[in-house]
């Protein structure tokens, strides 16, 4: 894995090894950042369930402002740590080890662009008033109240999952990538 273009370019991402991590193919992060390219720049971000942290990274590399990475596997967190020290990104970045959706439920900050690529098919029973959700669908529930008037939400999936076409006052287009799918959600009231 490597930060594709921008500030960072080139610079080679750490992953962990083993199956703990599913991180984004780069096939499927360029097609993501072409579909986004111009939303990048000046944005907020959160990357939430950030593993290696390569989407939030990428889009600092493009100009967005800061970055919150959410995940809380410890193993990660190292790594992560040294993908910000190696694309020189200390200062714009705060890192924090805690369960993604309980930072979604305690957060009270903004953010204009949100990456969501949690684990596949991981559900939690007793969720959003007791019904099994995977971890996707209970942090798209959550999600809207920490979205800035302009966000963008990018959600990664398995090809077959179904995914909401509104979000708040988000409305997204899916793309698919093989096994893959991206679903892209932009302010409707900004949309042509």
């Amino acid at each position: 894995m490597r930060i594709i273009t921008g500030t960072a370019r080139g610079k080679n991402l750490k992953t962990l090894a083993g199956n703990e991590l599913r991180p984004t193919g780069d096939k499927v992060k360029e097609a993501v950042f072409s579909v986004i390219q111009f939303d990048v720049e000046g944005k907020t971000v959160l990357d939430l369930f950030a593993g290696s942290g390569q989407l939030g990274l990428e889009a600092l590399s493009r100009g967005a402002s800061r970055a919150v990475f959410v995940d809380k596997n410890r193993a990660a967190h190292s790594v992560l740590r040294q993908n910000i020290s190696n694309c020189g990104f200390d200062e714009q970045t705060q890192l924090i080890q805690t369960d993604a959706i309980a930072f979604l439920q305690s957060n009270r900050d903004k953010f204009s662009l949100v990456f969501l690529d949690p684990p596949y098919g991981v559900t939690r029973t007793g969720a959003a008033g007791g019904n099994a959700l995977t971890l996707l669908e209970e942090a798209l529930l959550l999600l809207p109240p920490i979205l800035a008037d302009d966000a963008i939400v990018v959600a990664e999936a398995p090809a077959n999952q179904a995914l909401p076409s509104v979000l708040g006052a988000l409305r997204g287009r899916e793309y698919r990538y093989g096994k893959v799918k991206v679903c892209v959600y932009r302010p409707i009231n900004l949309l042509t």
